[in-house]
């Protein structure tokens, strides 16, 4: 069941759940979580960064919105991160059905003049449109994010909604994307999404969800999250199992590769639906 983000994330603000946002490589990973989402009857959202775009290529975006078409539960094909205007036309153009645009490291009016223009080409053709204010946190150099952590201001945050016109906002709150080393310890600023929380009404988005506390993590969806991206533990989860696989140098064939990684990520993917309170909640659309 193929939908845009608001039309998802709709139910999981009227239902205080959050939907996990999984970015996937290629198309094992994306049939990989296809599948923990279906087994647990939960909403997915499938997000793809422009460089993994153009790893997979566009054509297999088509191949991703077959799939889901024959899927019971509601899933979105969304843009992580665009960097530009012409990224975010590019993902519209290849079938996506909601797109980020990531301008938070500009300044105040410029990310509010960005996410308007996108906001006026994606909403004419009924994709929606992710913002994002204040900065998220960096430990990953292959991950998109800043060197420290700006907090997203709540009067500013319903400011830049109503001016944007967004129909949903990735937030900042004390977390940072990667896998977090063993000397640092995140803290979400439980206080910070309180506040906004108070002063707006549209979902709001968690990036950099990968490493936190799941104490932590309950509680934002707790008091109002409705978004959470993941990408860092359930690749490490893919990849270490493939390591251990390609142990056996007469392996070649994905079709005997793939399948131990898959199931390895779909563990993960299957403790992150249920700590968001994602699992049975297809049920609601």
């Amino acid at each position: 069941m193929l939908m845009n983000m608001k039309e998802l994330l709709a139910v999981a603000n009227e239902n205080n759940f959050a939907v996990p946002a999984f970015n996937i490589s290629d198309y094992s990973m994306f049939n990989g979580i296809m599948e923990a989402s279906e087994e647990k009857n939960a909403p997915v959202i499938i997000a793809i960064h422009p460089d993994e775009l153009s790893h997979i290529s566009d054509e297999m975006v088509q191949g991703i919105r077959a799939r889901i078409h024959k899927s019971p539960v509601p899933a979105v094909i969304h843009l992580d991160h665009g960097g530009s205007f012409a990224q975010v036309i590019e993902a519209i153009q290849a079938g996506f059905t909601s797109v980020m645009i990531d301008a938070s490291t500009k300044p105040y009016e410029e990310n509010i003049a960005v996410c308007q223009k996108v906001v006026e080409a994606a909403h004419a053709v009924n994709v929606s449109v992710e913002g994002e204010l204040g900065t998220i946190g960096n430990i990953d150099s292959t991950e998109t994010g800043a060197n420290d952590i700006l907090y997203t201001d709540p009067q500013q945050a319903k400011d830049f909604i109503e001016k944007t016109g967004i129909d949903c906002l990735a937030i900042a709150i004390g977390t940072s994307h990667g896998i977090y080393p063993k000397d640092k310890k995140p803290e979400l600023r439980i206080d910070v999404l309180d506040e906004i929380k108070k002063v707006v009404t549209a979902p709001l988005v968690l990036h950099g969800g990968s490493s936190n506390k799941d104490s932590e993590i309950a509680k934002s969806v707790e008091h109002g999250v409705n978004k959470i991206n993941i990408s860092s533990d359930i690749k490490a989860a893919y990849y270490k199992k493939m390591r251990e696989v390609l142990q056996d140098e007469g392996l070649r064939e994905p079709n005997q590769i793939q399948p131990p990684c898959m199931a390895a990520m779909k563990e993960v993917a299957y403790q992150k639906i249920e700590l968001f309170q994602a699992d049975g909640k297809a049920a609601l659309y």
